[in-house]
């Protein structure tokens, strides 16, 4: 059991590094956090942390020599920070026998990469186990892995490992390949993973694999996940190892990556209701209308990021959450936020739920789907007190790029007859629909043609026109010029000016 402890009088500073450990999922059993000398030596004699992180500038000088031999009789690896950048600082590191000193403010990069070296020198020890390198290759294969065989008559050890990213599988099987195990195991590379079996010789196995993943973690960005078939069960098969072994590897789903999953008893999934009470649907419409922004962000994480084991089957939950997105859908109709941009935003925030590896991202992605449409919302109520006239001058404004713009979806827009729209605006400003999406899409063409180096057909597109010479005859009816000549005369006027 790997402990960490950490002794700093700043909480901050405290929290931050717990926090670090474990967002990059290193592999400490406990944390331990203390904020004083008295608290620091109860800790050390009780615990015997092997890893500790400690502020030398806590350490009162009637005390050094105390904590000092205390910190060197229970620890394997140390670690020290300071705020003093001085020789007596870096003298205490050395009398301390510090693996690194720390001079703060110190970047979450560098206490990473610090934490990682001293896990790695210290696991390291279990490639010193070497028995014989005698191989068993010939008694496994693929074959093993999808025809069930009857069991060897003696135990291996079987894991599977997979990146978050899984089509970057030949960086996953380059490495492996170049690896050095203690004992090499059998390497078995699939479309999506990696399975490894090992000869039962190694009792160190679990060392061997923390030392593995530390390694990738300080190579490569990609989050990769282990699963360690560690049953002792010698009637089980290959096969069987490996089913229940890719089975495990769906607790990713939440525990996340970069780190070890080990199967030590036999597990079952737990249940869940996959679709929405009434209660539950009535509760959904009530904060989206209520605008609740904090009340629903405490059911999502309340739901879906407090589930403890037995774990139910991430397809119920996935299930769950379509769910969810369907009291939203309702919700985005009732205020006509079923188009344009929303309308993309549901069709991803749809695709996250069915296909995203990791459930706090999903549920971080509805969240902020939400909060978008609430926002539309406030600005769709706002924008229902404009006079009918201008919200429909606002649409063309902002859809003028649509070809397939019309008096019909803007009177839609605005909740009117289409002949009744073209009267108001008409009456208002002189001129028809047509004219104003006309405008709108000649505006925009100006400003293309003098600030970019895009060629006519490309403005056209860009404006709104369905082709090139369309768009040359209303912008010379419109201008008085060619979109040519109006570029070469916008060139010469810069110039001049």
């Amino acid at each position: 059991m790997k402990k960490l402890l950490i002794a700093d009088r700043d909480h901050n500073e405290r929290i931050g590094i717990q926090w670090l450990v474990s967002s990059y999922s290193l592999p400490f059993d406990k944390i331990f956090l203390v904020e004083n000398i008295e608290d620091l030596v109860v800790t050390l004699e009780n615990e015997l942390p092997e890893y500790v992180i400690i502020e030398l500038d806590m350490i009162p000088s009637n005390q050094w020599a105390r904590i000092k031999k205390l910190v060197q009789r229970y620890s394997k690896q140390i670690i020290v920070t300071t705020t003093e950048r001085t020789f007596e600082r870096a003298v205490q590191a050395v009398e301390i026998q510090a693996s690194n000193l720390l001079v703060k403010p110190h970047s979450p990069e560098f206490i990473r990469k610090t934490l990682y070296k001293c896990l790695h020198d210290q696991t390291s020890v279990a490639k010193e186990y070497n028995p014989s390198k005698a191989t068993f290759s010939n008694m496994v294969s693929y074959q093993s892995l999808f025809i069930e065989e009857a069991p060897k008559g003696k135990p291996y050890q079987l894991c599977i490992l997979q990146m978050e990213n899984k089509y970057s599988i030949l960086l996953l099987r380059h490495f492996l390949q170049e690896y050095e195990f203690s004992i090499r195991p059998v390497i078995l590379p699939l479309t999506d993973i990696v399975v490894c079996v090992f000869e039962d010789e190694n009792p160190q196995i679990r060392q061997e694999l923390n030392l593995l993943l530390l390694n990738w973690n300080e190579r490569y960005e990609e989050p990769l996940a282990i699963v360690l078939h560690s049953l002792s069960d010698e009637s089980l098969s290959l096969r069987q190892m490996y089913i229940q072994a890719r089975h495990a590897l769906e607790l990713t789903f939440y525990k996340g990556y970069r780190q070890i999953i080990s199967i030590d008893e036999e597990w079952k999934w737990g249940r869940v209701e996959p679709f929405l009470s009434p209660t539950e649907q009535r509760d959904w419409i009530e904060m989206l209308h209520n605008n609740n922004h904090e009340q629903m962000k405490t059911w999502m994480y309340q739901e879906f990021l407090n589930i403890h084991e037995p774990y139910p089957e991430p397809g119920l939950i996935r299930t769950r959450l379509t769910s969810i997105l369907a009291q939203i859908r309702r919700f985005m109709k009732t205020y006509g936020l079923d188009q344009d941009l929303y309308e993309k935003h549901y069709h991803q925030v749809f695709e996250t739920i069915l296909y995203s590896p990791v459930l706090h991202r999903i549920v971080q992605e509805i969240l902020l789907f939400i909060y978008q449409l609430l926002e539309g919302v406030i600005r769709h109520q706002e924008s229902s007190k404009m006079d009918v006239i201008e919200r429909g001058i606002q649409y063309v404004e902002t859809h003028f790029r649509d070809k397939t713009l019309s008096l019909q979806k803007v009177a839609e827009f605005v909740e009117r007859s289409p002949a009744y729209y073209s009267h108001l605006l008409v009456k208002k400003h002189g001129l028809s629909l047509s004219q104003l999406i006309t405008n709108s899409r000649v505006k925009e063409a100006k400003k293309l043609l003098l600030e970019t180096q895009l060629n006519i057909q490309e403005i056209a597109a860009e404006s709104g026109f369905a082709n090139g010479n369309y768009f040359s005859r209303i912008f010379k009816e419109q201008t008085g010029m060619t979109p040519s000549d109006f570029r070469k005369q916008g060139y010469q006027n810069n110039r001049i000016h």
